[in-house]
């Protein structure tokens, strides 16, 4: 199955054909841009936002939010049935996922982001739009949704991963690697013991292929190119960077290509930065800086900007973690799984299951534990609830567990520094496990064949509902 678009552009057709795109015209870059986008997004409609007559930016210079936060546009991006049901979708790409074969690039003379060039002294990044996507953000952020390309220099390997980019001059931007674990900062420490600048891009909108393998975890050695190409049905199609000779995304809005220099060379501060949990995680500190020695832009370029926005929003609308937590219970052996998902931006983790045996629901949520990022709230529910609405979820726990005996707590589990409950003294010296809660929420095992009947209608049911009477749920 191929997805339907080549680049960004022709995504934002296909947005538009289904009726999802707003168009926003004359909305600031200073924290505006960013207000409407987090709204929009926690709005019923979920609308994808194109804005333009941007003041203080050239004519034509756009910015695209919100692109993928639905699980319909999740689900157009995937090349899947935007109309499914959205863990319909998800089990689809799970199915999907496992089977996808990648797909190289091919490198192409059709360029559309070379149509305009600066390189040296013409430099000048204030001709592209970059918000100030919340009100304590340390500055003006050109990467939020984009992918910056390093190269392994023992491997080869092409490394393209979603990093963000502040923006501190014409010419100089930081790139926040979050930490030293990240693929992005193993290969530019390469670099820089042997006393050398990385070579580096930063791709600025590019399609939504390569949005969603630059936040996938892939191995180290794995090529988020090839794997967009999976995506796509079809390869990148990409130029060799006239500078960096890195693979530059042909189709691509904004391209800045040069040098990020060692940290021990230099840095400027970085941050803060709104996080997806809703807050802070962390006041400004150094970051490296990449010496931007080239830009490349189509005309009227559109940035692709997915900043971190407050739970329950979040920049994909299928919760992808939550089909590898999916995966990962049908790999332990847990059999009859019916589906997953997470709430709360990934924070909540839900497993629905048909109960075979006693400790199943128990077996189940451990595993999901183990793998819930993060996450402080591991539920498990019966086949008849769906995963996705956390309505059904909340009527499962207040109705089918017991505090008194359902309820576990697991210590000293997975987070991250990003974690803004866990202590700043801790955070420091590089202590950031916190606990987990497991609710069983399952109807008892031993009363399966005598608990109360419920009123409700069945997932399956109300699914067959809708179908028969479209016009009513529009």
């Amino acid at each position: 199955m191929n997805v339907a678009y080549r680049d960004l552009r022709e995504f934002i057709g296909l947005v538009d054909d289904i009726g999802d795109l707003r168009r926003v015209s004359g909305a600031s870059l200073m924290h505006e841009i960013g207000a409407i986008t987090e709204v929009a997004a926690g709005d019923a409609s979920c609308p994808a936002l194109l804005f333009n007559d941007i003041p203080g930016q050239a004519t034509g210079n756009r910015v695209f939010t919100n692109a993928t936060v639905s699980a319909r546009r999740a689900a157009l991006a995937l090349g899947l049935d935007y109309n499914l049901p959205a863990l319909e979708a998800l089990k689809l790409w799970k199915t999907r996922r496992t089977s996808l074969k990648p797909i190289a690039p091919v490198e192409t003379k059709d360029i559309p982001v070379l149509e305009n060039e600066a390189r040296g002294q013409d430099v000048d990044l204030s001709r592209f739009p970059s918000p100030v996507w919340h009100k304590l953000d340390g500055g003006p952020y050109i990467g939020s949704g984009s992918v910056v390309l390093t190269q392994d220099p023992d491997t080869g390997w092409v490394n393209c991963s979603i990093y963000r980019v502040q923006v501190h001059s014409r010419n100089r931007v930081t790139i926040q690697f979050d930490h030293n674990g990240r693929h992005g900062a193993i290969i530019s420490k390469k670099y820089w013991d042997r006393g050398q600048a990385c070579p580096v891009a930063v791709v600025n909108g590019q399609d939504p292929s390569l949005f969603i393998a630059g936040f996938e975890y892939l191995p180290e050695g794995a090529s988020e190119l090839d794997f967009a190409g999976a995506i796509r049905g079809a390869p990148v199609e990409v130029f060799k960077g006239p500078l960096t000779g890195l693979p530059i995304p042909a189709r691509a809005e904004i391209v800045l290509e040069g040098r990020l220099l060692p940290m021990a060379v230099e840095s400027l501060p970085e941050g803060p930065f709104g996080e997806f949990t809703g807050y802070y995680a962390a006041d400004s500190r150094p970051g490296p800086v990449m010496e931007v020695d080239a830009t490349y832009f189509r005309n009227d370029p559109i940035l692709f900007g997915s900043p971190p926005l407050k739970p329950p929003r979040f920049h994909f609308g299928l919760s992808f973690r939550a089909a590898s937590i999916w995966s990962n219970l049908e790999a332990a052996g847990v059999t009859d799984v019916v589906g997953a998902w997470q709430h709360v931006s990934q924070l909540m983790t839900v497993v629905a299951i048909r109960q075979r045996y006693a400790g199943h629901a128990k077996r189940a949520a451990l595993i999901a534990a183990a793998h819930s990022y993060m996450g402080r709230l591991v539920v498990v529910v019966d086949e008849d609830i769906d995963p996705t609405s956390l309505n059904d979820v909340m009527w499962a726990i207040t109705t089918r567990a017991e505090p008194s005996e359902d309820v576990d707590i697991i210590r000293n589990a997975w987070s991250s520094s990003l974690d803004p409950r866990i202590p700043p003294a801790h955070r420091d010296i590089g202590l950031t496990s916190h606990s987990k809660m497991i609710i069983d929420a399952c109807i008892p095992f031993q009363q399966l064949g005598t608990y109360a009947p419920t009123t409700a209608l069945g997932i399956q049911e109300a699914q067959g509902i809708r179908q028969k009477w479209p016009q009513v749920f529009k």
